[in-house]
C-alpha cells in the first residue's frame, strides 16, 4: 500500500472528501441556516427597538380623540399632516428648539476643551499626586446629578445666574467621565511623539493643540455626540433654573402640551418627533467615529 492510499485510509471522511476535490455534503446550508438565524434575530431585535418610535410618529399623524384607541393608524388612513404646524400656533417651538440648540453647543465645546486639557495634564504631564488626584477627581462620578443639583442652584443664586443661559452652561462645561474617556484616548498614543516635539522647540500647548489633539479625533467625535445629545436632552436642570418662557428649552416647553388645560398627546408627539429626527440624523453619520472613539479609547488603562 502507497503511502497516500494509507493516508487516506486514516484520514477520516471530510478530510478525503477534500483531498479528492469533492464538497462536504451539507456544510454551507448549515451554514446558510445559521446566518439566516443571525440575521432574523438581529432583524426581530432591531423591529422591537424601533416600535416605540414608530408608535410615536404614527400617534402624531392622529387626531386627538383617536389616541387612545388600540389601532395604531388613524380610521380610513387619514393622516393629520396639519398636527405639525399646530405645534407652531401653541407653543414657539421654534424659540424653545433655538434655546436648546444654543445651550447644547455651547456646554459641548466646553465640555470637550476644559477635558481634553484635563486629560492631557492627566496622560501626557508628569507630577507629583497625578495619579491621586485623578481618582479623586474620578470618584465626582460617583455623586448622582441630583445630588448636586442643590449645592448647584446655591451657587447660581450666588452669582446672580438663575434663569439666565450663563447658569445652564456653566454648571455643565466640565465633565469628569469626558475627561476620563479622553485621558485613556491618550494613554495610547507613544510618548515619542511629545518628546520629538519638545526637541524640535514646541511648548505644552503647542504638543496638546498640534500633536496630540489631531490624534484624538475619534475621541473628541465620541465625546462630542455623547455631550450634545445629553444637553439637547436635559430636562430638570433647565426646569430648576428657568423663569422665562422665551428661555425655555425644548424639553422644558414641552410641558406645555401636558398641563392643568388638558392633555394634546398627539401634538406633544408630533413635537417630540420633530425634537428626535435630527439627533437621529446626526448619530447616523456620525456613528462610525461613535464605535472607533469607544474602541481606541479602551485599549489602554
Amino acid at each position: 500500500m502507497s503511502t497516500i492510499d494509507t493516508v487516506s485510509a486514516h484520514a477520516g471522511p471530510a478530510t478525503a472528501r477534500r483531498q479528492t476535490g469533492g464538497t462536504v455534503i451539507g456544510s454551507p446550508l448549515s451554514r446558510f441556516l445559521r446566518t439566516a438565524g443571525l440575521h432574523g434575530i438581529l432583524v426581530l431585535a432591531g423591529f422591537t427597538f424601533i416600535l416605540p418610535f414608530l408608535w410615536m410618529v404614527l400617534t402624531s399623524l392622529k387626531p386627538l380623540d383617536e389616541v387612545g384607541l388600540p389601532n395604531w393608524l388613524p380610521e380610513q388612513l387619514r393622516f393629520r399632516w396639519g398636527n405639525y404646524g399646530e405645534v407652531f400656533r401653541v407653543i414657539p417651538f421654534a424659540r424653545f428648539y433655538w434655546n436648546s440648540l444654543f445651550v447644547a453647543a455651547w456646554v459641548t465645546f466646553l465640555q470637550v476643551f476644559t477635558s481634553s486639557l484635563a486629560a492631557f495634564s492627566f496622560a501626557r504631564i508628569a507630577w507629583r499626586g497625578r495619579d491621586r488626584v485623578f481618582l479623586l477627581y474620578l470618584s465626582t462620578m460617583m455623586l448622582p446629578g441630583l445630588v448636586m443639583m442643590i449645592p448647584n442652584y446655591q451657587a447660581m443664586i450666588r452669582l446672580g445666574l438663575v434663569d439666565s443661559y450663563a447658569g445652564l452652561i456653566i454648571p455643565a462645561a466640565f465633565s469628569a467621565f469626558g475627561t476620563f474617556l479622553l485621558r485613556q484616548f491618550m494613554l495610547t498614543i507613544p510618548t515619542s511623539l511629545d518628546e520629538a516635539a519638545e526637541i524640535d522647540g514646541a511648548s505644552k500647548w503647542q504638543v496638546y493643540w498640534d500633536v496630540i489633539l489631531p490624534l484624538c479625533r475619534p475621541g473628541l467625535i465620541t465625546l462630542t455626540i455623547f455631550t450634545f445629545i445629553g444637553n439637547y436632552h436635559s430636562f430638570f436642570w433647565p426646569l430648576v433654573m428657568l423663569k422665562s418662557v422665551d428661555k425655555y428649552t425644548l424639553p422644558v416647553g414641552l410641558l406645555f402640551f401636558d398641563s392643568t388645560r388638558g392633555q394634546t398627546t398627539h401634538l406633544l408627539m408630533a413635537a417630540v418627533t420633530m425634537s428626535v429626527i435630527p439627533m437621529v440624523i446626526l448619530f447616523v453619520f456620525l456613528q462610525r467615529y461613535l464605535v472607533k472613539g469607544i474602541q481606541l479609547g479602551a485599549v489602554k488603562g
